[in-house]
């Protein structure tokens, strides 16, 4: 069965998401419609694409995930269709595509659907259609134009050595725990029978958790997460509220020589 997911920042107490859905089912009643969020911040285009990024390879290949966030998108962004990693995506080429992978894009195409559409809800008039065309096997190419890159933005880096990590809070979520951009992997490299001391704010802590269940109640944990980031929280309580650190906040990793 062909899928189409649905990541919006449109809320659910309007008509919106329900009127996109209606368009897809219209087109296509075989298809199976799934939503990821539509409880994006308005406009926020790195916190779609953290969500994004870290669910849509959980979705079979083949999988066509429509994108209204920040759906308008700027004067000169073009509404697309592109294929990458084997998912399809559909949405407004404003720079979120660029962040959801390394990977090279395999192919994408300028939406012939909106050449002659002006409209104030792409998602439902654009979107929906190009996403439920491509789930019934419709090539890209017959939706539109080829063009040869997507608009790139920079994603916040890691800095690494030998002697540090330099990391930052890339989400805050909804238990108020605190996301780095920290990956395991790179921990685990530099940290090879070195002690180590990860700073935040004003504190300090020599250990990172395997479990959140390894703190008490109250007691702040550190743990790599299934997303394999490192994560802070308070073990039933706001870690953001507690310990006074928010998006872009700086988190290091210092290695004892």
């Amino acid at each position: 069965m062909a899928i189409v997911t649905l990541l919006t920042d449109s809320g659910e107490s309007d008509h919106y998401v329900a009127a996109v859905k209606a368009r897809i089912i219209r087109i296509n009643p075989a298809i199976r419609i799934e939503d990821i969020s539509h409880n994006i911040r308005a406009l926020d285009i790195a916190h779609g694409a953290y969500v994004l990024r870290s669910v849509f390879r959980e979705f079979p290949t083949g999988t066509v995930h429509l994108v209204g966030v920040n759906a308008t998108g700027g004067r000169d962004d073009q509404f697309i269709a592109l294929q990458l990693e084997d998912h399809f995506f559909v949405g407004c080429d404003n720079g979120i595509f660029s962040l959801i992978s390394d990977q090279q894009v395999q192919q994408v195409v300028k939406l012939s659907l909106s050449a002659n559409t002006s409209s104030t809800f792409p998602e439902r008039d654009v979107f929906a259609a190009a996403a439920a065309r491509i789930a019934g096997g419709m090539p890209l190419i017959e939706l539109g134009t080829p063009v040869d890159n997507i608009k790139k933005l920079i994603d916040r880096q890691v800095k690494a050595t030998r002697k540090q990590i330099v990391g930052t809070v890339i989400r805050v979520d909804g238990m108020g725990n605190l996301i780095t951009n920290i990956q395991r992997d790179t921990f685990e490299l530099l940290s090879k029978g070195k002690n180590y001391t990860v700073q935040f704010g004003g504190e300090k802590f020599r250990r990172i958790h395997t479990s959140y269940q390894q703190a008490e109640q109250g007691e702040c944990f550190l743990v790599f997460n299934s997303l394999n980031l490192l994560e802070i929280g308070i073990f039933k309580g706001n870690a953001c509220e507690l310990l006074g650190l928010a998006y872009d906040s700086a988190v290091n990793i210092t290695f004892d020589e």
